[in-house]
């Protein structure tokens, strides 16, 4: 079953971010962990990054419109992209949301997520473990 693995803003620029919140892994790295616990799973695993509000929007409807599973990493679009909050909203296969860094335990304005609302869940603090337990949280919900 093909998943897509969503994720927002510098992402993509992983290896120069603050390792403290984000980690070690490059993006590289980070897709090939995300592939390879996505096989273990039996999903196929379609791993996108944009810095553009408008593409991650497109996807989503992608995904709404193909009835394909979503877990996402909106980034800084979390706490405030109302259109990727709308977009997220129209998916009705589970959608989960991710973060590399526990936006709780960091500054004030990452506390609020736009997105959790409409997600089946939200896993945070893990680091790119995070990906991987979401693989898990939604291959039980699939089952």
């Amino acid at each position: 079953m093909k998943v897509l693995v969503l994720n927002g803003p510098n992402l993509a620029r992983l290896d120069i971010r603050d390792s403290k919140y984000y980690g070690d892994l490059n993006w590289e790295q980070l897709k090939e962990l995300i592939a390879d616990g996505a096989r273990n799973l039996g999903f196929d695993a379609d791993i996108r990054q944009s810095d553009d509000e408008a593409t991650i929007v497109g996807w989503l409807h992608e995904a709404a419109d193909q009835n394909l599973p979503v877990i996402i990493n909106p980034a800084a679009f979390t706490h405030y992209s109302i259109a990727i909050h709308d977009a997220a909203e129209m998916v009705k296969s589970p959608l989960i949301e991710v973060h590399l860094s526990n936006p709780m335990s960091r500054e004030e304005f990452r506390h609020t997520s736009v997105i959790s609302g409409v997600a089946n869940g939200t896993i945070a603090g893990f680091g790119p473990n995070s990906y991987i337990l979401a693989l898990n949280a939604l291959k039980s919900l699939i089952s």
